[in-house]
């Protein structure tokens, strides 16, 4: 037969990804993936539950917020009206960062990606008339997530909800932060302390709440590879378990509730192949390294996030496509939650009828696709298990190299991960510049329309509410009880005890994100980067 041309020389998942065959026999599987277990087995790479979507499908919960507590609290209650099954909270710039919002550093930024929560009084009218302790929420939020999850206690507590039931996740990974998102206050040591507070607290009073959800999301958003999202990701995980263990908790008290965020792209078979593949990984880790028994323990449950960075302005419409493979690669991979980005979001806030249009994108997967049937659909694909066995390959490969340098928070004050990251954002950047790469309707398939798309406003006058709303607060709460619960938080910071209690006490009495941000300040200090390699 005549040889046929084909279109490039080489065939890569990415521009920095994995070389991709021809075609694929069972010469090319692994004997571990010939012998793969049944789904809901160790190593779970298959599905962490033996029947997968059959008994319950994912958690549908896109990710909102934005201007005051007021227009955030009638999106989610749109949201939940048209099916959403589950919260995720996206805080306004000021609020990660521990500024309230009449500080001057966050005026221009009042409600502008996010929902502005100053105090307790914030998160109790964010949540007027949806149950907490009947729902599920997921929380964006590093620095101050101690500080947010001390609000959403007391206010579920305010409704009447047994605190002990509460379900959902506080993200708290501060050390992506310093990799690639850039939103921290304090130094390492002192986010650790933080991140491990929260971790220890929930661990005995919230037995139903994930106490951190370790990200590889904004990674790979930053430019990092497939394997490398997943790499580095289980990295910190691995950091953060071997900071709780020296805490002296057995690993099996906490691991449990730890979970995972990751993006879902566009090559769809290779992000089907990284979640099999982390999944695996992560129960031979929990194993092998730290001795887990109990099976949760070894179990990777994670969100998915479609890919914001995917999004282009240019011919907008072309989004609900591409959201709609990246979140069935989500699906076919078997993650636990999913968060579907909507066509104007490169664009502006999304507006309800996008976002209508990106939860309906998930509820017809689940229900009309047939790819929530049966478990791992893709299970047993010559090329899916050869791409699995590769990029599980590569995670242990990055892994071995970190460890040598000490682990994850040595690595990245040697600036090794950043570096990486930032290597291959340049070459994927050089392959869409130079059309190697392929996005349509950026350099290929272009026309010269502008979009014609109705956008989300924010109101101009959101700060002026939010700064008047603040100021009336301070002149209507205890000043004194105030004073007094900060000063125990300095004295606490300096102590060895969990700052969670205290947080609690001070958020009650109505002291804002701010003010106790800036008791931590006093004690911790505020970190300032030097640039890669400098000293953490």
């Amino acid at each position: 037969m005549t040889e046929q041309k084909e279109r490039k020389e080489e065939f890569r998942t990415t521009v920095d990804g994995i070389v991709v065959n021809r075609v694929y026999t069972p010469d090319d599987v692994s004997d571990s993936s010939k012998e793969s277990s049944l789904p809901g087995e160790y190593p779970f790479v298959r599905h962490i539950m033996p029947s997968g979507y059959r008994g319950r499908l994912w958690t549908m919960r896109q990710y909102s917020g934005y201007a005051t507590v007021e227009e955030t609290n009638g999106r989610y209650k749109y949201l939940y009206k048209q099916g959403q099954t589950g919260f995720s909270v996206a805080f306004h710039l000021p609020t990660q960062m521990g500024y309230d919002s009449d500080h001057p550093m966050a005026l221009a930024e009042i409600g502008k990606v996010g929902v502005a929560i100053d105090s307790l009084q914030d998160m109790e009218d964010l949540w007027d008339g949806i149950p907490l302790g009947e729902v599920s929420t997921s929380m964006t939020i590093n620095a101050t997530a101690a500080i947010m999850l001390a609000m959403y206690i007391v206010a579920a507590e305010k409704q009447g909800a047994d605190i002990s039931k509460l379900a959902g996740t506080v993200q708290n990974d501060l050390l992506k932060e310093y990799v690639s998102r850039n939103t921290y206050i304090y130094g390492p040591e002192a986010s650790m302390r933080l991140t491990t507070d929260i971790c220890s607290y929930c661990a005995e009073h919230l037995p139903r709440w994930n106490t951190i959800s370790i990200s590889g999301y904004h990674m790979r958003e930053a430019g990092a590879t497939a394997v490398q999202e997943a790499a580095f990701t289980l990295a910190n995980g691995i950091a953060y378990v071997q900071a709780m263990i020296d805490r002296g908790m057995d690993v099996d008290s906490f691991a449990p509730r730890f979970s995972f965020f990751f993006v879902a792209f566009g090559n769809l078979l290779e992000e089907v192949a990284k979640f099999r593949a982390v999944r695996r990984a992560w129960a031979g880790i929990m194993k092998d390294r730290f001795g887990a028994k109990n099976p949760r323990s070894l179990m990777l449950r994670y969100h998915v996030q479609t890919g914001g960075s995917t999004l282009t302005k240019q011919q907008p419409m072309n989004n609900v496509v591409r959201v709609t493979v990246e979140a069935l690669a989500a699906v076919l991979g078997g993650c636990q939650s999913l968060a579907t980005c909507s066509y104007d979001e490169a664009l502006a806030l999304p507006t309800e009828e996008s976002v209508q249009v990106s939860l309906r994108t998930q509820q017809i997967i689940a229900h009309e696709s047939g790819v929530a049937d049966t478990v791992d659909p893709l299970g047993g694909s010559y090329y899916v298990e050869w791409l699995t066995d590769k990029i599980e390959e590569g995670i242990h490969e990055y892994i071995a190299r970190i460890d040598e340098m000490g682990g994850a928070p040595a690595a990245i004050q040697q600036g090794y991960i950043q570096r990486e990251i930032r290597k291959s954002a340049y070459d994927h950047q050089k392959a869409v510049d130079s059309g190697e790469q392929v996005v349509v309707g950026i350099n290929s398939y272009v026309t010269e329309e502008d979009p014609d798309v109705e956008l989300l406003t924010i109101d101009e006058n959101v700060a002026d509410r939010q700064i008047a709303r603040l100021r009336n607060l301070r002149e209507t709460r205890d000043s004194e009880k105030v004073r007094s619960t900060l000063e125990r938080i300095r004295q606490v910071a300096r102590s060895d005890e969990n700052l969670m209690p205290v947080f609690i006490e001070a958020v009650r009495v109505y002291a804002t994100v701010g003010e106790i941000a800036d008791a931590l300040r006093d004690v911790f200090g505020e970190y300032q980067e030097t640039g890669i390699g400098s000293t953490l």
